[in-house]
């Protein structure tokens, strides 16, 4: 019984040490980095997450299988054992590193889908570690390899809908058509923000919040526009009319005047591209021209458009230039009558 008694002990020591250094050791390092801001510390700090006790309890009970007083056959398999969660737990661990900074990266650059690529990194990793630690059991991978080439067909036949989604979500990115944070208008009525670009799907958040899920094969074959290509910019247009009336040189001044006014509050940075206007009809009742703005992305065109028409209609007021109602002549047998309405 007493040969027992310095394996066990290797045993709770390992446990005993990958509890202090989880609850105790860890959240004080992290803490300690998190206030200094390093990059990269909290996706390391997640890889390691529970990994710590793992390795010190694994270390515990490695002593205490060269302690113990048990068959060299029996130590050899326990040994393999431990070398496989090993292996394993540092594959886990590259594996979430590397997601965890493939997403960084494609966070950090604009319009690159965020979920497919770090999930590829992630598979990869686990699939490269998977081979490597079968090789280091002894098991011959170059077979196996061989069997997964040979029984690609058939799954490939399987999962026919889920590969042509995956292979349309790359075809997406790669030709960046579509990007995490553009503005798309679908074929129909559904049109937002993309949120993400994952295997199977892509997931579209609308203006009132609401989330589209959108199959990446669809959103490859279907007619969509992007409201972010070639950039996000975009130039707002608005028809007003004026009375007939009116003096048109003055009514272009103050317009633009306006217009000025709402783009110094929404888009300073674009006051180099001055707003316009264009007179296009004589219009039943009135003369009819488009306003043309610019603003800094889709979405701007509603408080461009609120604006605008506040602050227009109140200068209109001041400078005595009328927006007509609409009116008709109606001609009547021995008599002109006139009616507004």
């Amino acid at each position: 019984m007493m040969e027992w008694v310095l394996p066990i002990a290797f045993i709770l020591a390992g446990l005993i040490a990958g509890i202090i250094a989880e609850k105790i050791l860890f959240k004080k390092l992290k803490l300690f980095v998190t206030k200094r801001q390093i990059p990269g510390s909290q996706i390391i700090f997640q890889a390691l997450h529970r990994m710590t006790f793992i390795w010190f309890a694994v270390a515990g009970f490695f002593m205490a299988i060269l302690s113990a007083p048990i068959k060299p056959d029996h130590a050899n398999v326990l040994q393999k054992i431990i070398t496989i969660i090993v292996l394993y737990s540092v594959t886990l661990v590259l594996a979430r590193l590397a997601a965890g900074f493939v997403s960084l990266f494609t966070h950090r650059t604009e319009g690159v889908s965020a979920s497919l690529i770090a999930n590829l990194a992630k598979a990869a990793v686990l699939v490269l570690g998977t081979l490597i630690l079968l090789q280091t059991l002894g098991i011959a991978v170059t077979p196996i390899v061989t069997t997964l080439g040979i029984s690609g067909l058939a799954v490939g036949l399987a999962l026919k809908d889920t590969l042509e989604n995956l292979f349309s979500g790359f075809y997406l990115i790669i030709s960046k058509q579509v990007r995490t944070g553009d503005y798309l208008k679908l074929e129909g009525s559904h049109e937002g923000y993309v949120i993400d670009i994952s295997w199977r799907n892509t997931t579209i958040r609308e203006l009132s919040n609401n989330v589209i899920i959108v199959p990446n094969l669809k959103l490859a074959s279907t007619i969509f526009t992007n409201y972010h290509l070639p950039v996000k910019e975009i130039t707002l247009t608005i028809n007003v009319g004026v009375d007939y009336d009116s003096d048109l040189e003055q009514v272009e001044k103050v317009t633009v005047q306006v217009a000025k006014e709402v783009m110094q509050e929404i888009a300073p940075e674009l006051m180099a591209n001055e707003p316009y206007i264009r007179f296009h009809k004589f219009g039943d009742f009135s003369i009819d021209f488009t306003l043309y703005m610019r603003v800094n992305e889709f979405f701007d065109q509603r408080i461009g458009k609120h604006l605008f028409i506040k602050k227009l209609h109140k200068r209109y007021q001041q400078e005595g230039i009328k927006i007509p109602f609409p009116s008709r002549e109606l001609y009547m047998q021995g008599n002109v009558a006139k009616t507004e309405g």
